[in-house]
């Protein structure tokens, strides 16, 4: 921080001594020591506290690409699902072996997308905890999708 040497210690010391005295000066050290050490803590106070608003940051960053992923993901899904349960209808009745090997393609495209998902999420660390809830109100849209999925699955 400062570069100070002992000869510049003892110019300072002698020149409070005499500006302010002997009976003074112990005073003056200890409220300039006690001064330092308030700015010290405030300084790596913050330091601690933007750090871990960084991180905080990184984290729903790094959250929201993952819900976007599966989001997509679950999507694309759909749309092999509802492509085959919709085939059917549109041409001549398929065999039960060609339905069988769409269900088997859009199931393990399924389970890929969710691979990939699960193998790029970082190991849990130790995160704030501010960003607890936020996981846990994105955990929500993903399980409503999957009712959502569901339900569009029992209509048809």
């Amino acid at each position: 921080m400062l570069d100070i040497g002992f000869l510049e210690l003892m110019l300072i010391g002698v020149v409070g001594l005499l500006v302010l005295g002997p009976e003074r000066l112990p005073r003056a050290a200890r409220t300039a020591g006690m001064w330092i050490g308030k700015i010290k803590r405030t300084v790596s106070g913050m330091q601690r506290e933007i750090s871990a608003q960084l991180e905080a940051e990184e984290l729903r960053q790094k959250l929201n690409e993952q819900q976007k992923k599966l989001d997509d993901s679950l999507k694309k899904a759909k749309l092999d699902v509802e492509s085959i349960a919709d085939s059917p209808s549109e041409k001549a009745p398929a065999t039960p072996s060609d339905t069988e090997q769409r269900v088997a393609k859009a199931s393990s495209r399924l389970d890929d997308a969710l691979k990939t998902v699960r193998e790029e999420t970082p190991p849990s660390s130790p995160a704030p905890s501010s960003t607890a809830p936020l996981r846990e109100a994105k955990a929500e849209p993903a399980e409503s999708e999957e009712t959502a999925l569901k339900k569009d699955r029992n209509h048809q």
